[in-house]
């Protein structure tokens, strides 16, 4: 009852922005609505239960979550900088265990770690517990670490080093890719100069290009990506069908329910082409609604943190004002 309290408000805890809650409330119905629709065919044909996906992810995915959002809510987020360093060592060591007999595989991949009634991939956990890291290190001004290369980019390049060999063992390209685009932005915000950020992209695109040139499934991704007309019944048949059921739709879709591809033409249906169902479903109307939502929430977390100052101390004598480490 006292997280309950200092969520809303009381037991001299701050107001929380309903704003936010508001909009996080929204995408949480629309994602289980989307999701029943979507998995109401596939679950009834492996496992004679139209909700099945439903209530997995209301147990797995809702109710874990929720846990997640109270205890958050609860732990002043200054105190994570303290474990920032903590929670990237222990995904790491989670990215090593999909490689043991805890891992599961699915489509050629070992991303997952199977604990029981719940799967999960670290992989996810990764981008919230790297960028906490990243932000936590340079967030040192006392060190400058943003300036040297011995204490701030070498270790910064360690570590991406380390995430990225895990991630491409997987294999996990494309969130290796997402997590470096963050850690560069983080670099890039915290004063480090652009001949040292050069040299870092540009090592990063020569080595990216390289693994992408020597895998040939990697080169098959990117040349289906430009050319969508080719290999229809192979590389480009999900994205392809996808396309079709976003244009069948329309304006306003054929209805809550009624798509015709849920089963029969489109693959990895309730995770991969969720959106081609919405689309289908419930139309440009729907779709730009649902765009709108996270563009919304996008939008509010970063008015948010900008409301969020360092706390500052001036100089012997009322001199100018430099930031403390916080």
């Amino acid at each position: 009852m006292r997280m309950l309290r200092r969520l809303f408000g009381k037991d001299g805890g701050h107001h929380p922005d309903y704003f936010l809650l508001a909009t996080l409330f929204l995408l949480v119905v629309a994602g289980l609505a989307i999701l029943t629709s979507a998995s109401s065919d596939l679950g009834k044909v492996k496992f004679n239960d139209s909700y099945y996906y439903l209530k997995h992810q209301l147990v797995s995915g809702f109710l874990v979550g929720g846990l997640g959002f109270l205890i958050a809510a609860y732990v002043p987020y200054k105190s994570y900088k303290s474990l920032a360093f903590l929670f990237l060592i222990l995904n790491l060591v989670l990215l090593v265990l999909v490689f043991t007999p805890l891992g599961h595989t699915a489509g050629g991949a070992s991303r997952w770690i199977d604990a029981g009634p719940v799967t999960f991939q670290p992989a996810e956990l990764l981008k919230l517990s790297f960028i906490l890291y990243v932000a936590a290190f340079f967030s040192d001004t006392r060190r400058n670490r943003a300036k040297n290369i011995r204490s701030g980019l070498l270790p910064f390049l360690l570590v991406a080093g380390t995430m990225t060999v895990l991630l491409i063992l997987q294999p996990a390209t494309s969130t290796v890719m997402i997590l470096l685009a963050a850690g560069l932005v983080i670099l890039f915000l915290s004063g480090v100069s652009w001949k040292h950020l050069g040299m870092i992209m540009g090592g990063g695109v020569v080595l990216l290009g390289l693994l992408i040139a020597t895998t040939s499934y990697r080169l098959q991704r990117i040349v289906s990506y430009f050319d969508h007309s080719s290999d229809t019944q192979g590389a480009n048949y999900q994205v392809n069908q996808s396309m079709i059921a976003l244009g069948s739709g329309g304006v306003f879709g054929l209805g809550y329910g009624r798509s015709t591809v849920k089963v029969s033409r489109l693959p990895a249906v309730v995770d991969d082409s969720i959106f081609a169902v919405v689309g289908q479903e419930l139309g440009f109307v729907g779709t730009g609604s649902l765009v709108a939502l996270f563009a919304i929430l996008v939008a509010r977390l970063f008015w948010l943190a900008r409301g969020r100052r360092a706390p500052q101390l001036r100089r012997a004598g009322g001199g100018e004002c430099v930031y403390c480490d916080v």
